[in-house]
C-alpha cells in the first residue's frame, strides 16, 4: 500500500508530506484548491511524462517521493522479475524534475522511465477522470476478460505471442522464397561464373602482399642500380675513388711507421678500413647482379597483381575476404538448387506452427468463454448495486477468421439498461456517468482478482448524484475493506464513507499561492462534509445533517464487515 507522499516545488505545491492509511482515503476540497495537482504528483512519481512547467516558479527543480509497504509475496516476486527488491517490505519511488531532464530512482537506485512504469503498474491502479471512456473500445474488453482470468490467460497469451511471431516470420520467409524463386534462378548463372572466376585465379594466402613487394622492387630497380653504381664508382672503381685514396694513405703511413713505431695503431685502423671497403665493394657487385630480371618477369608480376586487385575490388578488400565471398556465393548456389526442398520444408513448418497456434488460441478462447460467464454475473451484480437495477449485461465472444497475436476472439461488452430493450454495445447507449459506474463495477470485480493493493479514483463521481451517488459511495467503501482506496471527490455521499479524510486547500497571500493538504479529525471531517452539503452557509442544521450522514455511513460500513 501507499504509505506516504512527499512533494516539493511542483506547481502550487511548495512542500507537502501526507501519510495515507488502509481502507478508504478521501481527498476533498473546493474547486481550484489543487486536488488534481496532488494526483499529478503521484502520476509523476509513477513515470508520467514531465513538463518543465510543472516546476514551481522560482525553483530550480521539482521533487516527488512515494513510499510503499509491500506485503504480498506475489508482488515481491513480480518486482524481482524486474530486478527490483524491497528493503524490509519498503519500496521508495522518487523523481527529480529538472529543466531539461528528470532523474528517477527506486530505493535510491537510478532507473529508466520504462523500469519505473513497469514497477508502478504492480503497485497502483489509477482510475482517471476519463478512463471510463476506454470501455468504448472493444480491445479493452478483451483485456478486462483476460485480467479476470489471471495467470492462466497470461501464460496462454504469452505462448500465443511466441507462436504467432514464429508463424508470421516463417510464413514471410516462405512467401519471399516463392516470390523470389525466378529472380534467384536468373542470378544463378552469374553466381556460378563468379565462383569459377575466383577458383580459377588460384589465389594463395598473402600472395598480394608478396607481389606488391616484388612489384615495388622491380619498379624501382633502375633507381637502385644507378644508386649502387655511383656508390661503387666513388668507393672502388672511378678516378680518385675511396679505395685508391686509402691505398695511397696506407703506403704513406707505412713509410712513416718505419721511423716511428707508435704510428702502428693508426696504420692498423687504416688497413681495417681498406678491408671493410673492399668487402663493401664486393657486396655491392653481388647485389647488383640480383637486379637483373627480364621484362617478361616484370609484366607477369604486374599482370598478376592487377588481377588480384581486380578481384579484391569486386569481392573483398583482401584474399581472405575474397574466399569468404566465394563460400557465401556457393551457399547461395546450393540454396537455389535446393529451393523446392526449402519451400516444402517451410510449408511443413508453417503448417505445424499454424496448428499449434490455432490449438493454443482455441484453448484460450474456451477459457475466455467459460470464465466470461462468471465475469458477466459478477459485473452485472456489481452494476445492479450501483443503481442499475433492471440492467442486463453480457459478454459477446465471436470467433474471428484468423488467429492474431491476441488469440482468435473478438470480445465485446453489451448491455441493456432498461427492461425490454435489446442488448447493444456500450458505445451506443451508455452516457459518461453510466460508463463511469460500469467501470467502477469492473474495477470492483477485478480488485478481488489482482494483487495490486492500492486503487486511486479521480472524481469517478462526475455526472452522478442522489441515490446513485450513495450506491457508488457504498461500493467504494466495500472495495476499501480489501484494498487501500484513495479517492478524489466532490460528493458528500462518498466523503461521508471515508475511513480517513484529507482536506486540500489553496492558500494565498500577496507574495505567493500554495496548495496544502492535511488529515482531518472527526470534527474537521464533519465541518468539511457540512461545507460540501451547505455551500457558503454552514448553519447548525447543516452541521447536524453532516453528523447524521457520517453516523449513517459508519453504520453502513460496520454492516459490511458482518
Amino acid at each position: 500500500m501507499l504509505q506516504s507522499l512527499y512533494a516539493k516545488n511542483l506547481a502550487l505545491i511548495e512542500e507537502i508530506q501526507v501519510e495515507f492509511e488502509t481502507g478508504l482515503n478521501i481527498l476533498s476540497g473546493e474547486t481550484g484548491a489543487g486536488k488534481s495537482i496532488i494526483l499529478g504528483c503521484i502520476n509523476l512519481a509513477l513515470g508520467q511524462r514531465a513538463n518543465k512547467d510543472i516546476i514551481r516558479d522560482g525553483a530550480t527543480y521539482g521533487f516527488v517521493e512515494l513510499n510503499f509497504t509491500i506485503k504480498s509475496e506475489k508482488t515481491k516476486q513480480l518486482l524481482a522479475e524486474e530486478d527490483i527488491y524491497t528493503d524490509e517490505d519498503s519500496l521508495v519511488l522518487s523523481r527529480k524534475i529538472l529543466e531539461n531532464k528528470s532523474i528517477s530512482k527506486i530505493n535510491g537506485e537510478t532507473v529508466t522511465l520504462a523500469q519505473l512504469k513497469a514497477v508502478s503498474a504492480l503497485l497502483i491502479d489509477i482510475h482517471g477522470q476519463h478512463e471510463h471512456q476506454s470501455l468504448l473500445k472493444k480491445k479493452n474488453h478483451e483485456a478486462i476478460v483476460d485480467a479476470y482470468i489471471g495467470d492462466e490467460a497470461s501464460l496462454l497469451k504469452e505462448e500465443i505471442k511466441t507462436l504467432y511471431t514464429s508463424f508470421t516470420k516463417t510464413k514471410e520467409n516462405l512467401c519471399d522464397l516463392i516470390n523470389n524463386r525466378e529472380q534467384k534462378e536468373r542470378e544463378l548463372e552469374l553466381l556460378e561464373f563468379e565462383v569459377q572466376e575466383i577458383e580459377e585465379a588460384s589465389l594463395k594466402k598473402k600472395e598480394d602482399e608478396t607481389l606488391e613487394k616484388e612489384f615495388s622492387f622491380m619498379t624501382h630497380a633502375k633507381t637502385i642500380k644507378e644508386s649502387l653504381s655511383l656508390s661503387y664508382e666513388l668507393t672502388g672503381e672511378g678516378e680518385s675513388n675511396a679505395s685508391e685514396l686509402i691505398s695511397r694513405a696506407i703506403k704513406s703511413l707505412q713509410e712513416s711507421e718505419r721511423y716511428d713505431n707508435t704510428l702502428r695503431p693508426l696504420l692498423t685502423q687504416l688497413l681495417d678500413i681498406d678491408g671493410l671497403l673492399s668487402d663493401f665493394n664486393r657486396e655491392i657487385n653481388e647485389y647488383k647482379s640480383t637486379l637483373e630480371f627480364s621484362a617478361e618477369d616484370f609484366i607477369a608480376t604486374e599482370n598478376r597483381l592487377n588481377e588480384i586487385n581486380r578481384l579484391k575490388a569486386k569481392y573483398g578488400d583482401s584474399i581472405e575476404h575474397i574466399y569468404e565471398e566465394k563460400e557465401r556465393k556457393k551457399t547461395q548456389i546450393y540454396e537455389i538448387y535446393h529451393t523446392d526442398e526449402r519451400i516444402e520444408k517451410l510449408k511443413k513448418e508453417v503448417g505445424k506452427l499454424q496448428l499449434e497456434l490455432e490449438e493454443k488460441a482455441l484453448k484460450l478462447s474456451a477459457l475466455r468463454k467459460e470464465q466470461s460467464k462468471l465475469l458477466e454475473n459478477d459485473i452485472e451484480t456489481q452494476i445492479k448495486d450501483l443503481n442499475f437495477e433492471d440492467t442486463n449485461f453480457k459478454i459477446e465472444i465471436l470467433k474471428m477468421k484468423d488467429v492474431t497475436i491476441q488469440g482468435i476472439d473478438q470480445i465485446e461488452f453489451k448491455i441493456s439498461l432498461n427492461p425490454g430493450e435489446p442488448l447493444r454495445p456500450l458505445a451506443e447507449i451508455a452516457s459518461g456517468g453510466e460508463l463511469s459506474r460500469i467501470m467502477l463495477a469492473v474495477k470492483t470485480v477485478l480488485a478481488k482478482k489482482d494483487e495490486i493493493e492500492t486503487l486511486i479514483f479521480d472524481e469517478i463521481d462526475v455526472g452522478i448524484s442522489g441515490r446513485t451517488a450513495q450506491k457508488v459511495a457504498e461500493k467504494m467503501a466495500l472495495i476499501g475493506r480489501t484494498h487501500q482506496v484513495i479517492a478524489i471527490t466532490h460528493l458528500p455521499q462518498i466523503t461521508a464513507m471515508a475511513d480517513h479524510h484529507y482536506l486540500i486547500e489553496k492558500r494565498a497571500n500577496k507574495r505567493k499561492t500554495t496548495t496544502k493538504i492535511h488529515k482531518l479529525n472527526k470534527e474537521g471531517s464533519i465541518l468539511e462534509l457540512a461545507r460540501m452539503t451547505g455551500g457558503t452557509r454552514v448553519t447548525e442544521n447543516v452541521i447536524q445533517s453532516a453528523v447524521e450522514m457520517k453516523e449513517l455511513a459508519i453504520k453502513k460500513k460496520k454492516s459490511m464487515e458482518e
